[in-house]
């Protein structure tokens, strides 16, 4: 079963999925935020953090089955999931096999497009640099994913999110490559799921394209978009903001204490 932690015991259980080349530590500035309401639970996805290597091909519909595993092992039945960059698209495989264990649904820093040719040329290629010069692809790449304005206040963020990157193991890092390429568009999940779906983007994301999925969103009162003066993590970038918008936005819908 993959690896995963398990923080808070408020009884709104927020299921945290991180992004290629990260783990579940990933979100230690962001949990300070968040509400005690939420069960916090992060999961390492397969080849990533303390989880293993389960297949050659890492597909988000395999990984959205492993993350199953581990809510039907704590008998989960209902949560909310949010998911980073990949995260996001094993997200969106999730919501497609089990609709009906979602309470809300958030992409953050994601995109329910599929890739555009050129950005499956882009994974291509970083598939051959990885395979070839793994530290290379990573120390070039993960300053980038930063907003480029604030690169000096964000040194010991970058610093951080590189050793990370580093310490996933290669082999995994292909394999999720191989499954993100493979991946298809999601658009018609926000088009018919009928739970909260948040949206966090920034408005200088190098991974993911702001502008294709604010102008792709469904016009559905369910269907919510807030976009930050960040770049691609908006968990190291601005922790704060980000946990009082999934503060808000997935609890405010739930019931009050109701007096009989």
């Amino acid at each position: 079963m993959l690896h995963f932690e398990k923080t808070g015991n408020g009884k709104e259980t927020l299921v945290l999925l991180h992004g290629f080349m990260e783990n579940n530590t990933i979100w230690n500035d962001l949990e300070t935020s968040l509400s005690n309401q939420f069960s916090i639970v992060k999961i390492d996805l397969p080849g990533h953090g303390k989880s293993d290597i389960l297949a050659e091909v890492h597909t988000m519909e395999m990984m959205a089955e492993e993350v199953n595993k581990v809510l039907e092992n704590g008998n989960l039945n209902t949560i909310h999931l949010l998911g980073h960059s990949m995260g996001g698209y094993v997200s969106l495989a999730f919501a497609e096999k089990y609709p009906e264990k979602l309470k809300t649904l958030t992409l953050f820093f994601s995109t329910f497009l599929e890739d555009d040719s050129e950005k499956k040329q882009q994974r291509m290629k970083s598939y051959r640099i990885i395979k070839e010069a793994f530290q290379h692809y990573a120390r070039a790449g993960i300053p980038n994913l930063f907003n480029p304005n604030e690169r000096d206040v964000l040194e010991g963020k970058i610093e951080t999110a590189l050793e990370i990157a580093l310490s996933t193991n290669n082999l995994g890092a292909l394999a999720s490559v191989k499954g993100m390429v493979a991946r298809t568009d999601k658009k018609h999940i926000l088009d018919n799921l009928d739970i909260k779906i948040l949206i966090i983007a920034g408005k200088h994301d190098n991974a993911v394209k702001t502008d294709a999925i604010l102008k792709n969103l469904p016009d559905r009162t369910n269907v919510k978009s807030y976009v930050l003066d960040c770049g691609h993590n908006g968990h190291w970038e601005k922790p704060q903001i980000c946990a009082e918008i999934i503060n808000t936005e997935l609890l405010h819908h739930l019931p009050k204490n109701l007096v009989l």
